[in-house]
């Protein structure tokens, strides 16, 4: 299942955009998803795709998630992209039909809770249903 990183990753950096550098956002100057903040020897603005696609497979991706099924390998990397516990979640609904119904329920309420959710949280319930809807279509 290896190919789930790369399906993965295609899906999260295509909502993540290029460049930016929002003084709102706290993870400062970002392309691809990549933030300054959590990177800072990376050279942000002149960051490629492809080294992008590296330091989402070392520092996002979750340890033994080639081996998970879809739905949880991809909103547990999409949790850990976006700033949250991916463990957290796998932990308490990994192999429950219901993951990705209760992935969604908890992981809405942690960005809720975030002081930035009145900027950003219009954008972030968008990525949150757009992948629930690609977790589900491989039937989980």
């Amino acid at each position: 299942m290896a190919a789930n990183f790369d399906r993965a990753f295609a899906l999260v950096v295509g909502l993540e955009g290029g460049y930016v550098n929002d003084p709102k956002d706290p993870g400062g100057e970002t392309k691809y998803g990549i933030s300054k903040r959590a990177n800072p020897d990376e050279d942000i603005k002149n960051l490629t795709l492809d080294r992008a696609k590296q330091i989402y497979r070392m520092k996002y991706w979750p340890s033994g998630a080639d081996s998970w099924p879809w739905a949880e390998a991809l909103l547990c990397f999409d949790a850990a992209v976006h700033g949250g516990n991916w463990s957290r979640w796998r932990s308490m609904f990994a192999g429950n039909p219901d993951f990705v119904d209760l992935y969604q329920s908890e992981h809405n309420l942690y960005l809720t809770s975030l002081p930035t959710w009145q900027t950003y949280g219009r954008g972030w319930s968008r990525r949150l249903f757009k992948m629930a809807n690609e977790a589900r279509k491989d039937g989980v």
